[in-house]
């Protein structure tokens, strides 16, 4: 629904994911969250055909206390605030009720979810389409 993963013309480009009209919509949305909320950075996603990883960073050093912004949001204020927004423009919910959330809290735990996501594209092509 959200796209689908491209293998690439050779082997020096990595497989992605050529988003649909919906996947384009989420990024959209996805890519706005740093300006909706000034204490969060996203730092990495990937948009799968049926899924997201988003790799947020929380830091209300960023935040700049005189704006109108929302400075202090919950993940759980975020990832709904993002399935809404979506799910407004489309004009239907394609979304679970839940989602998975990890704490990270080390650079080697950073490093690890940084490269999971990057690399899912690709073990998307090598499991035939089974979550990652």
């Amino acid at each position: 629904m959200l796209g689908s993963v491209d293998v690439g013309r050779d082997a020096h480009i990595p497989p992605q994911t050529i988003l649909s009209q919906i996947g384009r919509v989420a990024e959209k949305y996805i890519l706005n969250i740093e300006k909706a909320y000034e204490s969060i950075k996203v730092e990495n996603y990937v948009i799968m055909p049926n899924h997201i990883h988003l790799l947020l960073l929380f830091d209300s050093s960023l935040c700049d206390d005189g704006g109108m912004k929302a400075s202090r949001p919950t993940l759980h204020t975020v990832v709904r605030s993002l399935k809404t927004m979506v799910t407004k423009e489309i004009g239907q919910s394609i979304w679970q009720d839940s989602y998975f959330d990890r704490v990270i809290d080390s650079v080697e735990g950073y490093e690890e979810v940084w490269e999971y996501i990057e690399e899912n594209p690709y073990k998307w092509l090598l499991n035939k389409g089974e979550d990652y």
